[in-house]
This record gives C-alpha cells, sequence and structure tokens, in this order.
C-alpha cells in the first residue's frame, strides 16, 4: 500500500512541494509549466506583426493607436514536465541495514509523487529489468495526473531488487528514447564496473534537467568488519579474501571518497544536482530539507 512506502503526513507535505524546472519544458501535452511553445494562456510572451488571417481578438489596440501599426499578443502556453525517474534496483542495493534499495524505493516514490501532484508526467524506468515485473514496469510508464498517485505508489511498491546493474548502458539506451527534455532523476549506489559517465552524459546531452542520488548503506561509509575476510561480490559471484586493519580501512576510506568526489564533480561540471545519502538517514530530512537547499524543489 502507498502508506507501506511513505507516511500519510509526508505525503501532506510533499504535496506542497514543486520540482524546479531549470529548463523551459517543450513538451507537447497541457500543464502547469512554462512552456517554449506560444499560445493564449494568461502568460504575455511577446508580440509579432499581424499577418491576414490572424484572430482579430489578440490584436493590441494600444499598440496600433500608437505606432499606427497592427500586432498580435502572444503568451506563453504551459506544458507538463517530463520527469524520468531511473532507480537501481540491482543485487548491490539489497545490502546494508537498513537496506539501501528500502530508501531509494521512498526517494523515488517521493519524486514520482511531487511531480504527479504538481500534474506533471512521469516515467520510472527500473534497472535491471526483471521478465516477471514486466506489467509493473508498464504501469510505471508515462503516469499523468494526480488522481494516479496513489496507484502510482502501490505499484512501487512491488518493486524488489536483484541481479546485475548495467547502469550506464540501461540509461543511455533509455536517454535516447526521450523525445521531450524535462527532469532526469537518478537513484543508484553507482557501483557499475562499467561505470556512470556514458549514461548520465546520455542524459545530459539529451538536454536533461539532472538530479543525481547516491545511496550508500552506513556500512560502506563506515565500515566496522576487520581481521582476514572473504568478500563476494552480489551481482557477478567474483571473491576477494583481504585483511582489513587499521590500514587497510584508511584506504578504503580514501577510495570511496575519490570515488563519491568524482561523481559529484562530474555532475556539479555539468550543472547536475547531487546529494549523497546514507540508508539511514532519515527520510523526512532528506526530502524536505537537503533537497529544497539543493534547488530540487520548493
Amino acid at each position: 500500500m502507498a502508506e507501506s512506502l511513505l507516511h500519510p503526513d509526508l505525503l501532506r507535505r510533499l504535496e506542497r512541494l514543486e520540482l524546479q524546472a531549470t529548463r523551459r519544458v517543450r513538451s507537447t501535452l497541457k500543464g502547469e509549466r512554462q512552456s517554449r511553445a506560444r499560445g493564449h494562456s494568461v502568460e504575455f510572451a511577446d508580440y509579432r506583426n499581424y499577418v491576414p488571417g490572424d484572430d482579430l481578438r489578440y490584436l493590441d489596440w494600444n499598440l496600433y493607436g500608437r505606432l499606427d501599426r497592427l500586432y498580435i499578443k502572444l503568451y506563453e502556453e504551459e506544458r507538463e514536465l517530463p520527469v524520468w525517474i531511473f532507480l537501481d534496483a540491482s543485487e548491490s542495493m539489497n545490502f546494508g541495514e537498513p537496506r539501501k534499495f528500502d530508501f531509494a524505493l521512498r526517494v523515488a516514490a517521493a519524486f514520482g509523487y511531487v511531480a504527479l501532484c504538481g500534474f506533471d508526467r512521469i516515467s520510472v524506468s527500473v534497472f535491471p529489468a526483471r521478465r516477471e515485473r514486466q506489467a509493473v514496469y508498464q504501469a510505471l510508464y508515462q503516469v499523468r495526473g494526480r488522481r494516479s498517485a496513489v496507484r502510482f505508489l502501490q505499484n512501487m511498491a512491488k518493486l524488489e531488487p536483484g541481479g546485475p546493474a548495467r547502469l550506464g548502458q540501461t540509461i543511455r539506451t533509455a536517454a535516447l528514447q526521450i523525445r521531450h527534455p524535462g527532469t532526469a532523476v537518478v537513484i543508484s549506489d553507482f557501483f557499475d564496473p562499467e561505470g556512470y559517465e556514458r549514461g548520465l552524459g546520455a542524459l545530459v546531452g539529451r538536454g536533461m534537467a539532472l538530479v543525481v542520488i547516491h545511496v550508500l548503506s552506513p556500512e560502506e561509509l563506515e565500515p566496522t568488519l576487520a581481521g582476514d575476510l572473504r568478500l563476494v561480490d552480489s551481482e557477478t559471484g567474483e571473491v576477494q579474501e583481504v585483511t582489513f586493519g587499521r590500514f587497510r580501512l584508511k584506504a578504503y576510506q580514501r577510495t570511496l571518497e575519490r570515488f563519491c568526489g568524482g561523481l559529484e564533480s562530474w555532475c556539479l561540471a555539468r550543472g547536475a544536482h547531487y546529494l549523497r545519502c546514507s540508508s539511514a538517514d532519515p527520510l523526512e530530512e532528506v526530502l524536505l530539507k537537503k533537497l529544497v537547499r539543493l534547488g530540487v524543489w520548493r
């Protein structure tokens, strides 16, 4: 149920938020976002010369009285904002206490809920795709309207992690299918041997406003294990035996910080929002404080 993902009180607070569109919207479907299109809504945009056949109701007679020339008033049409949510459901997201996927799923659900309450159109792309979940994936594609919010949350609650990520390839393939620029939200631990640059770069190349939510578990941020360890990659099955002591811990922390810092720098250099989270972070603090301060929504 919807309440299992987001508490009703949190839902009421999310309803008051609005995604910040950093680019003009070029969707073809009417909504509540300012667009490049010119129509006859209430927001004045510009003038152009009158040509025979134009609707005389939009002539500016005051301007005609001053300049003795006929001009037509143009107005901003409102369009809906296409919002794409890319959710990492790979096996590595099954790790941690609290589990990384549970935190990521709630953040993704919150983004979708805010977008739907703002009358935007959302599509959730879950990777890797699992054959038995195809009906759920289809139900999460091109969702529109505030009335769809409850069903959207119910479908999100059916998702579970499993399988290898292939983050870069999956996001790049999806990016090539995006027809109208909007907002793309990528929620992942970004632990993919193929890297993230190809996928995220494809979204930026399509003109998407990019939001990156980097989710790590407390155990990954501050490991407590020590001694002789046998580590198994949850996605590839690769095994590595290590002795984890004080000096190895410091080397691990430096490597992790370089990885996270590199992703953050990549995002900032391209005008993307970046937020690193622990799966133990209070959800309301992330949604109602950190993302507001970051300028993702208001």
